[in-house]
């Protein structure tokens, strides 16, 4: 008891506080999510999201080369098409945008892990994530589209592909088929538990990908519900993701906790657009301290039992690790 106990002798200096840090972040936890569009020569920014840019393949390259000298060794690639329709097939095209910049990074950097989203919500006219029809986002004509669309990137030479659809019996197509194509060395990191967030405004815009009619309710969980979150992942898990998501991360980090409590496995989380806008809108207005809040941020992520930290701030914490 005080006087003999005081906590406050571990926090005299900086070494005595990094000594008995519980939490601690490292380059290696990061995922860089980039996007790349057809082209050459083209890094336009993101009006939402500052700092954030459509890249073309070669500039993809070289994005990803000072990504890799800043200490990121991991990227997440959305494509933007030429092209939209119905089915949103240029995401099976195996000269779309996301299987060319592959393909330019794989061999450009070998050493780079390349994760691919898998969804069709980029590449379809309507913008929902899965096939319509009268209105409706049907699930089962769904899987046939996400498992060609996964062949093709690992065709191309994804390392990982990461479906986002949110799709029932999602993760089964995609690894049986891959498995069937001879990509059974190929891992899957699900976004298991999705939420229909309002956080992803500024992500919609860069990848011109909100719905045209209606919201994805019906198919993205509500941010009310944990229990359902278990279950999801459970169902993923079974059905044979080697890795799991959660997604957003600052508003669902007891979300995070659960699934790392009931389930003792990798999670990933994904400190998604709207969490990066605001942070830095803040920042510009002088309201936070942008480098100790991204840190914070991403400590926080961790802390709640995150292991691998998707973020658009990776090349700037990874600088501020060193």
């Amino acid at each position: 008891m005080f006087p003999v106990t005081r906590p406050r002798r571990l926090r005299r200096s900086a070494a005595l506080r990094e000594m008995v840090r519980e939490t601690r972040l490292a380059p290696t936890d990061l995922i860089y999510p980039l996007f790349v569009r057809h082209g050459k020569g083209v890094r336009t920014e993101i009006g939402s999201m500052p700092e954030q840019f459509h890249l073309s393949p070669d500039t993809l390259v070289e994005e990803v080369g000072a990504a890799r000298e800043d200490g990121v060794r991991a990227v997440l690639l959305f494509g933007i098409p030429e092209a939209k329709d119905e089915r949103g097939s240029e995401a099976w095209d195996d000269g779309a945008a996301v299987q060319t910049g592959v393909r330019a990074l794989k061999k450009a950097y070998p050493d780079v892990l390349v994760i691919t989203d898998i969804c069709l919500c980029e590449y379809t006219s309507h913008g929902h994530c899965g096939v319509v029809r009268d209105g409706k986002v049907l699930n089962d004509p769904t899987l046939e589209l996400l498992a060609q669309t996964a062949v093709s990137h690992a065709r191309a030479g994804a390392d990982l592909v990461a479906p986002s659809d949110m799709m029932d019996g999602r993760v089964d197509a995609i690894r049986s088929t891959l498995d069937g194509e001879g990509f059974d060395d190929i891992a899957i990191l699900s976004y298991a538990a999705k939420y229909a967030s309002a956080f992803y405004g500024p992500f919609r815009e860069a990848a011109g990908s909100a719905p045209q009619f209606g919201d994805r309710r019906s198919y993205q969980m509500d941010p009310g519900n944990v229990e359902e979150a278990l279950r999801e992942v459970a169902l993923d898990l079974e059905e044979g993701a080697d890795l799991v998501m959660v997604k957003p991360a600052l508003a669902y980090l007891d979300v995070i906790r659960r699934v790392k409590d009931t389930f003792g496995v990798t999670v990933a989380a994904y400190n998604v657009s709207g969490e990066y806008s605001m942070l830095l809108a803040a920042a510009q207005r002088g309201w936070i301290d942008r480098e100790r809040a991204i840190l914070e941020t991403l400590t926080a992520i961790k802390r709640a039992g995150a292991s691998i930290l998707l973020t658009y701030h990776a090349r700037e914490a990874a600088r501020l690790l060193g």
